[in-house]
């Protein structure tokens, strides 16, 4: 059984959050929610209520990128021959299409090259610079890889081949020797922003570019597939990537699309609903995660290239072919999980420790990372789940609050093949006869860094908030709060005491749905998940406390208020 978060309720400047209502009238939760996200400034809250393109910074603060759209828009103008080179996750894939259709548009000679994860492996790679090199290709492009590959680089010098790179990992020291690195977390770049997606520093490249030609007017198309990338690799919805994520799902609700795009959220189920971060990261990226992850990257990248209305059989045939992989792609993450929580449960040298290192003989690499995110959620200790192929072990790795996970890492370096990424996420190759000494060296290094209240899940609350005060003005103001996600969580709140007048009831044997009401209000509420908690919460039904968010649901045409219940407890006097 998981273990019970702590509830917390988050700080904030209580006198700042009347200024907030006063002057931009705004209701009271909504200014305190604001402050509790550091916008205490009238005009900063009115930026983040109202994002907007002109928000965006000048793509040249950033370190090299002048150098890469002029390098481009050379290549581009004498029809040298350029190749984009990608990554198979939905960033990296959505940052490809990105900029080959920008390239395209421009008048590029341009094709694509992005590794499939089993038998190219992760990033960029000499060999595949030598076999850019013997297709003719001058110009090489990363998106979303391409930071730590010194070797890669190394070698297109040595070829006569100019590389660019985009890049939003974290990088070595030194930097690869390439004709432009462009990343934000470079030590010597000053840019505003350091929490883009891959695909948005390859949208600040795009941006560049389109200024350069005067066709600035394509950039909301662009911001539009950069939203895609953006929600998925779960980077933080603030500053850019907040105004990329906004703006980029009123256009796909809104539409046109290209034929390709049109397709996958037809096949989403998404055609004429109201787009939402939910959406894209539930519905839309594990689609086009799946054939990067099962098989091929490049089902999921031509549909998404796909613009020709005469594709319209080929986008759909691709369409099926992610559903199909999507599938493949569930059934398998289901059973290693259990592999791989048994083995947690059953084994102390691995249950035992704050950080989980799990290992299987053969387990798909596609899915190790999501499996990891789940032992995540699970046990609420940060996990490395490794996959076994002969001598070799690839491990995808998933941390939690206050633990970094790439510091991790390289305290422990000498024992890896390679390894990168980030704090929260990260990945390895390790020869399989040290998987126990990497386990014991990780959690050394965990020892001295994480205590028992760190393995502890804390609920963080925005607050009390009563059935009552759920009025449109508030439903309005959370709807401009949106798109949710890491650094602008969705809101939680809490309130007490509630009934339960109907339920709770199983749902598919895994969640409770039930009626509630409190001062006369009646609310539907679904807690995702919960059944073993069903006879706890129907003995205390008559008066509990409840943790949720709120959400707006339609059914027939009519829209209603649903509470998704976080947690519970008895409610007290």
């Amino acid at each position: 059984m998981p273990v019970p978060p702590i509830w917390n309720t988050k700080p904030h400047d209580a006198a700042a959050a009347v200024a907030l209502a006063n002057e931009l009238k705004v209701s009271a939760v909504t200014a305190r929610l604001l402050a509790i996200r550091g916008l205490t400034d009238p005009d900063a809250a009115s930026r983040f209520l109202n994002p907007s393109l002109d928000q965006l910074f000048d793509p040249s603060r950033l370190v090299d990128l002048d150098r890469a759209a002029d390098r481009l828009m050379a290549a581009i103008a004498s029809r040298e021959r350029i190749a984009v080179h990608g990554d198979y996750d939905v960033d990296g894939i959505t940052s490809t299409v990105m900029l080959r259709r920008a390239i395209e548009l421009l008048g590029g000679h341009v094709g694509h090259f992005i590794p499939e994860r089993l038998t190219d492996g992760y990033g960029l790679q000499p060999n595949t610079i030598e076999r850019l090199h013997a297709e003719g290709v001058t110009l090489i492009v990363s998106v979303d890889c391409g930071i730590r590959a010194p070797e890669a680089a190394r070698r297109a010098r040595e070829l006569g081949v100019d590389l660019i790179i985009t890049d939003h990992h974290e990088p070595d020291a030194a930097l690869p020797d390439a004709c432009a690195v462009v990343n934000p977390k470079r030590h010597d770049c000053t840019y505003p922003d350091k929490n883009l997606a891959g695909v948005g520093v390859a949208l600040k490249l795009v941006q560049a570019m389109c200024g350069r030609a005067g066709k600035s007017s394509w950039l909301p198309a662009f911001v539009k597939i950069a939203s895609i990338g953006t929600l998925a690799d779960v980077v933080p919805l603030v500053g850019e990537n907040r105004v990329i994520a906004k703006l980029g799902l009123q256009m796909l609700t809104k539409g046109p699309h290209k034929v390709g795009l049109r397709t996958l959220l037809e096949a989403a189920g998404l055609n004429g609903k109201t787009i939402d971060s939910y959406h894209i990261g539930f519905m839309v990226a594990p689609r086009i995660n799946a054939a990067g992850r099962m098989s091929t990257p490049d089902i999921a990248t031509r549909l998404l290239l796909a613009s020709d209305e005469a594709m319209a059989d080929e986008a759909r045939a691709l369409a099926e072919q992610l559903e199909a992989e999507n599938t493949r792609r569930r059934q398998e993450d289901q059973d290693i999980l259990a592999k791989a929580k048994k083995i947690v449960e059953t084994d102390p040298e691995v249950g035992a420790h704050s950080v989980l290192v799990v290992a299987g003989e053969g387990w798909h690499r596609g899915v190790i990372g999501i499996v990891a995110s789940k032992l995540v959620d699970a046990f609420y200790r940060p996990a490395i789940v490794l996959s076994v192929d002969g001598d070799v072990a690839h491990g995808s790795c998933r941390s939690i609050a206050g633990f970094d996970m790439l510091g991790c890492l390289e305290s422990c370096a000498p024992l890896m093949q390679r390894f990168g990424g980030h704090k929260a996420a990260a990945g390895l190759q390790l020869d399989a006869s040290r998987i126990r000494e990497f386990r014991l060296a990780v959690n050394q290094h965990a020892a001295g860094c994480l205590g028992p209240d760190d393995l502890r899940p804390r609920l963080w609350l925005d607050g009390p908030l009563a059935f009552t005060d759920l009025n449109e003005q508030v439903m309005s103001e959370f709807r401009r709060l949106a798109p949710f996600g890491p650094g602008n969580p969705r809101p939680k709140f809490h309130t007490s005491p509630v009934s339960i007048v109907d339920g709770p009831r199983l749902l598919k044997d895994r969640h409770l749905k039930m009626t509630m009401k409190q001062n006369g209000r009646i609310l539907r509420a679904i807690q995702w998940n919960a059944a073993e908690h069903h006879e706890r919460l129907t003995a205390m039904k008559d008066a509990v406390e409840i943790a949720y968010t709120v959400e707006e649901n339609e059914y027939q045409g009519d829209k209603y208020v649903e509470l998704r219940l976080e947690d519970f407890r008895q409610a007290t006097e």
